[in-house]
């Protein structure tokens, strides 16, 4: 007969790891400027908030923390589609991934950031703003199609 009893012990070894990435994450996160970098910082420490929570269910015998995991881990899945979108958006204007580049969306009025020196130079796209738009279904779009990326210069 197996003895499924979690000890003391093995809920303190998943709390380790699950602070260690929680740790590294929040580190990543503030220390880097690339969202890519960042978003993944951000997927570390959900990871480590939820293996924190199926050891502390697993201690004490219930479901409640699977269960809580599984919400939080739909929830950052969703999180995640609307984070890579909004990305692809600012990617697509700037050129970039560093959010320093991000000063521009604030509200008119603040003072700029004290890092504004370290940030890559902000170059406008010629022409004016433009961005790809999908076809209506059965319309066959004109040939031979430029890419939208060689529209914008």
């Amino acid at each position: 007969m197996t003895d499924y009893a979690f000890s003391f012990d093995q809920l303190s070894n998943y709390l380790i790891i699950g602070a260690a990435l929680m740790s590294l994450g929040m580190l990543g996160f503030l220390s880097r400027r690339n969202l890519i970098v960042m978003f993944l910082s951000a997927e570390m420490m959900l990871q480590g908030t939820a293996l924190t929570l199926v050891s502390f269910s697993r201690f004490h015998g219930n479901w409640t923390g699977q269960v809580f995991t599984i919400v939080m881990l739909t929830v950052a899945a969703s999180e995640a589609a609307l984070a890579l979108a909004l990305i692809l958006v600012l990617f697509n204007r700037n050129r970039s991934l560093d959010v320093s580049l991000w000063q521009g969306l604030r509200e008119s009025g603040l003072p700029e950031s004290l890092d504004t020196d370290k940030a890559e130079p902000y170059v406008p796209l010629p022409g004016p703003e433009s961005y790809p738009n999908l076809t209506p279904s059965g319309v066959e779009p004109p040939h031979p199609r430029q890419p939208w990326e060689q529209r914008r210069g």
